[in-house]
C-alpha cells in the first residue's frame, strides 16, 4: 500500500501544517519577497527555520498517531510569481525539485515515514486575496507547467493547488497534472459569504471543474478563510468531494487581512469545536490543517476537538 493509498483509506484525517508564511514573517521575523518562502531553501538559516517549523507539526502528528502531509514551501514558486523575483522557467523547475528533496529529508528522519506524504504545494498565479486576472484553462496549464512538471519528475505523492480563486485556473492545473500522471487536489478560497472571490458558489465551481476534467482531482478543498465563512454553505452532494480544509485563524475578510500590519491569530481554542463540526459535515475529509495566522496551537485544537 502506498502512502497515498493510506491517506485515501484512513478513518481519521491526516494532519498538515499551518500558516507557513505568516509564521515565518511574524514569529521568526523573516522578510519574504512576494510572500515567498522558497528562497529560504538557499540559506543555512532559512533551511533551519523551515526545519524547525515543520518538525513542530510532525512532532504533533506523531504524538497524536496521525499521518501527515509535508507541503513543499513552494506556494509562490510558479511562473505567475517567480519572474517578479528574477526567476525563469528553468529556475522554477530547479526550485521545486530542491523543495521536494528538502521535504524528503524531513520524512527520512521519522520512523513512521510510510505514513508521511510529500505534497507539492501550488499557489495561484495572481493574488489570492484580490484576484487581478482570470486565466483560461490553456493559459493556466502553460503557466503552471514548469512547477507541475518538476513535481511529477521528482515523484511527489500528490500535489495541491491552494487558494484557487476561479474555475479557469483550477481546470488548467487539473488538466496539466492529469497529462503528467500527477495526483492533484484543488483547494478554493472563499470570501466571508462563502462565495469565490470572483463570485459564484463553491458547489458550482467544483461541478464545473469536474465536468471540464472528467473528475480528475482526487478531491477538493477550502483554504484561506475562517470556518465561519464557509460552514453554512456546505450543504449538498458536493460535500462528498471535499477532502481538505485549511482555515485562516482570523475572522477578518481578505480585504481586511490584505492591509493588516499585525498578525491576527484568532482564538486557537475555537478551532476544536469548529473542526469537529466540519468533520461531521464532510464525510470524505482526508486532511486538516491551517492557513494564514495558524500554528501548532490551532492544529492541536483541531485534533483534540
Amino acid at each position: 500500500m502506498t502512502a497515498l493509498d493510506r491517506l485515501l483509506a484512513a478513518e481519521r484525517p491526516f494532519l498538515t501544517d499551518g500558516g507557513l508564511e505568516t509564521d515565518l514573517i511574524y514569529h521568526d521575523q523573516f522578510e519574504l519577497p512576494q510572500f515567498a518562502a522558497f528562497p529560504l531553501l538557499d540559506t543555512v538559516g532559512g533551511r533551519a527555520a523551515l526545519t524547525r517549523y515543520f518538525n513542530r507539526f510532525l512532532d504533533l502528528a506523531e504524538a497524536e498517531g496521525r499521518g501527515f502531509l509535508i507541503d513543499t514551501p513552494t506556494w509562490r514558486a510558479n511562473m505567475g510569481w517567480a519572474p517578479k523575483m528574477g526567476f525563469g522557467a528553468d529556475d522554477v523547475r530547479s526550485i521545486n525539485r530542491r523543495a521536494v528533496e528538502f521535504a524528503r529529508d524531513l520524512r527520512r528522519q521519522r520512523s513512521w515515514a510510510k505514513h508521511i506524504l510529500i505534497n507539492g504545494a501550488i499557489g495561484p498565479a495572481g493574488d489570492g486575496y484580490a484576484p487581478d486576472m482570470q486565466l483560461t484553462p490553456d493559459q493556466a496549464s502553460a503557466l503552471h507547467a514548469p512547477q507541475l512538471g518538476a513535481f511529477a519528475e521528482a515523484g511527489v505523492d500528490l500535489a495541491t493547488a491552494f487558494t484557487m480563486t476561479h474555475v479557469g485556473e483550477a481546470v488548467g492545473v487539473a488538466r496539466r497534472a492529469q497529462s503528467l500522471g500527477l495526483p492533484i487536489v484543488l483547494s478554493f478560497t472563499v470570501e466571508t459569504d462563502g462565495r469565490l472571490p470572483v463570485g459564484g458558489s463553491l458547489a458550482d465551481a467544483i461541478a464545473a471543474v469536474d465536468d471540464a476534467t472528467s473528475g480528475a482531482p482526487l478531491y477538493y478543498g477550502i483554504n484561506c478563510a475562517h470556518p465561519t465563512h464557509f460552514a453554512a454553505v456546505l450543504d449538498g452532494d458536493f460535500r462528498d468531494r471535499i477532502g481538505v480544509v485549511r482555515a485562516n485563524a482570523s475572522h477578518m475578510s481578505h480585504a481586511e487581512l490584505d492591509v493588516a500590519t499585525e498578525l491576527d491569530d484568532g482564538d486557537p481554542a475555537e478551532f476544536g469545536p469548529l473542526y469537529a463540526d466540519l468533520v461531521r459535515l464532510l464525510p470524505n475529509l482526508r486532511v486538516i490543517g491551517g492557513c494564514c495566522g495558524t500554528d501548532t496551537r490551532h492544529v492541536a485544537a483541531m485534533v483534540r476537538g
